[in-house]
Formats: structure tokens, sequence, C-alpha cells
């Protein structure tokens, strides 16, 4: 096993500066832009890290804390964010992410005692029991799915321009 609370954090730490930092006065193009049909622009994505911000990451633990296996997560709406658009800035919706995430945090340092919690059990609605290392482990994971597809949706943006170059950006392939 590679989970390491410690490193786990540093990854969540650094994901609201890294967006902030790579986002902040780009321009509604960049922001707007997405693959097509049903995939989502730069802004619903940050949206999407909010709502699990709020409703994902840390209800759980404490569920797996409180309850272990006795009470199923409630679902998660992965799209719920796509139904209230917002019409804060992308300054705005990252300020929001990089606040509720450090509350976040300071939980996750509060409630868990790595040699005690991280092979607690829950019970996830689809996947049946799951332990609470493997929840902060896909948390991080998470993260970084959602630069790699803000980068790749970013890039795609210009496929067409970079002409024959194509051919040597693998990111332009999938």
């Amino acid at each position: 096993m590679n989970f390491n609370m410690k490193e786990a954090i540093e990854v969540l730490e650094r994901t609201p500066q890294t967006l902030e930092f790579f986002l902040a006065g780009l321009s509604e193009e960049w922001l707007k832009c997405n693959e097509g049909e049903g995939t989502w622009n730069v802004s619903e994505v940050i949206e999407h890290l909010i709502e699990c911000e709020k409703n994902n990451w840390i209800p759980r633990l404490e569920i797996i804390l409180q309850e272990g296996v006795n009470k199923p997560f409630p679902p998660l709406d992965r799209y719920s964010h796509l139904y209230k658009r917002s019409e804060e800035s992308i300054e705005q919706s990252l300020n929001e992410f990089k606040i509720v995430r450090e509350q976040n945090i300071d939980k996750l340092k509060a409630l868990i005692i790595p040699e005690l919690h991280l092979e607690l059990t829950g019970s996830h609605p689809e996947f049946g029991a799951v332990k609470l290392r493997e929840l902060l482990s896909t948390w991080v994971v998470h993260d970084l799915t959602h630069i790699s597809q803000i980068v790749r949706v970013m890039a795609k943006r210009y496929r067409e321009d970079v002409g024959p170059w194509k051919e040597y950006l693998s990111i332009l392939k999938k």
C-alpha cells in the first residue's frame, strides 16, 4: 500500500492554489470551452469540486467514524452542480473552493489518527464495504483527475490549430 496521510494532505492542500494560479484571470474562452456535448467546461469542473467538498469527502468520513458499515453513505449526485448554474466569477469559485478545502483539511487532521482509523470500514451505496483509507486515496486521485481534465479540455481547444504537431502532442490524441 502506498497511502500515507501526510502525503495525501500535501496534494489536497495544494490543489486550490494550483487551480487558482492556473485559472484566475483567464478569459471566458478558456473557462467555457469543453470537449463537446455532455462534457464539462473548466468552470463546471470547479463547481463540481466545490460540491464534492461540501457533500462527499468529510460527510462520508464522518459516517465511517460514527456508523461504520451500519449506515450506507447517502447517494452523491455527481452532476448536481450542473442544475444550479453559478453566476460567480472563476475567482469567486476558486476562493470558495479554497475556503471549503481548508476547513475540510482541518477537520480531517482533527478527526483522523492514521494508526487507528485508516482501516475502518463504511458502506458505499454502489461498491459495498469501503475503507476510510480508500476514501482518502480517492479524494487525492479525484483532485488529480480533475486537474488533468482541465488541462486536457483546454489543450483540445487548440487541437486543430497546432497543425501537424498534433502527432507529437499525446494530450490531443485521447
